[in-house]
């Protein structure tokens, strides 16, 4: 479920190349989510990283993961 929330959100990713030759890439619905790497693959795997980081973050604190098209990441809380 997670990784193919991961994936999802990687075929969404917009990348762009900033002034010092850097990538860096957001994905739009995730906010708060950029990663950064001196190549393009570099910042990619980065930003999957992040992803997932996020994803955890989110289910730590209680929030919502907002679905991206069909794919969703659905938490129960266990009682």
């Amino acid at each position: 479920m997670i990784s193919r929330y991961v994936a999802t959100a990687l075929e969404r990713a917009h990348y762009r190349l900033v002034d010092n030759g850097t990538f860096a890439a957001t994905v739009r619905g995730l906010r708060g989510v950029i990663a950064t790497g001196p190549t393009l693959e570099a910042c990619r795997r980065e930003l999957a990283e992040v992803i997932e980081e996020w994803i955890l973050v989110r289910v730590a604190r209680g929030l919502t993961i907002p679905p991206l098209g069909k794919t969703a990441v659905k938490v129960r809380r266990v009682g």
